[in-house]
């Protein structure tokens, strides 16, 4: 009796094993694909991640050359409006010292009319020549205080920015392109001409390079 009830028990105990050793790589296989499908969703979120960080580095640097840009601007407007109320400033009598300058003219004109004698000769107008004179001076230093200088580049380098040549002087003493005569004087303000210097320019002598060369030798 208890020899035919063994088999019984060990036929139904071995199907239960062998379902058990099937169903085991089944749930190994489930686990493998369940942390694959993890892996891969953790790499696509880190994409993700980059790529918003490299969207937000690409903004921050384009709104940091507008900035840049934007300030470099602001300063160029800074400086032009310094350099325009600057000019104004300094220029602002430019009309008024040229109505000036006929004044000036006239009291230069006034001292090389009257000979040496009647200047040594007579007290009265050796006094008026003496007032006339410290007018001028007066007139002249006042011009100064805004800019204006008197221009008389007798023996200078000749400059067609400040110079009017109106004709040439044979000298061969001197070199080329040297201012021999003034015939009417010039003035400028700040760096710009108000009037050009009248002058003669002297032709004939050595190149103006050859006599610096010289002097220095």
């Amino acid at each position: 009796m208890t020899s035919k009830t063994k088999p019984a028990a060990e036929t139904e105990t071995r199907p239960a094993a062998e379902a058990a050793a099937t169903a085991a790589p089944t749930a190994d296989s489930t686990g493998q694909v369940g942390g694959e499908q993890a892996g891969a969703d953790q790499t696509a979120a880190n994409d993700e991640a980059f790529e918003v960080l490299s969207k937000l580095q690409a903004e921050n640097a384009e709104l940091k050359d507008r900035l840049l840009r934007t300030l470099a601007e602001v300063e160029n407007v800074r400086r032009r409006g310094e350099r325009e109320l600057n000019d104004a400033r300094q220029y602002a009598i430019a009309k008024f010292a040229g109505d000036m300058l006929g004044v000036a003219d006239n009291m230069e004109r006034a001292l090389a009319s009257v000979p040496a004698e009647a200047r040594e000769s007579d007290d009265a107008v050796k006094a008026l020549m003496q007032g006339v004179e410290l007018t001028e001076k007066e007139m002249l230093r006042s011009l100064e205080k805004h800019g204006v200088k008197k221009l008389d580049p007798k023996g200078e380098r000749f400059d067609p920015n400040f110079h009017q040549a109106m004709f040439e002087v044979p000298d061969p003493s001197v070199p080329n392109g040297t201012v021999a005569q003034v015939v009417q004087v010039g003035y400028s303000i700040g760096s710009r001409v108000l009037r050009p210097a009248m002058v003669g320019v002297a032709r004939g002598g050595p190149k103006p390079v050859a006599a610096e060369a010289e002097k220095q030798a």
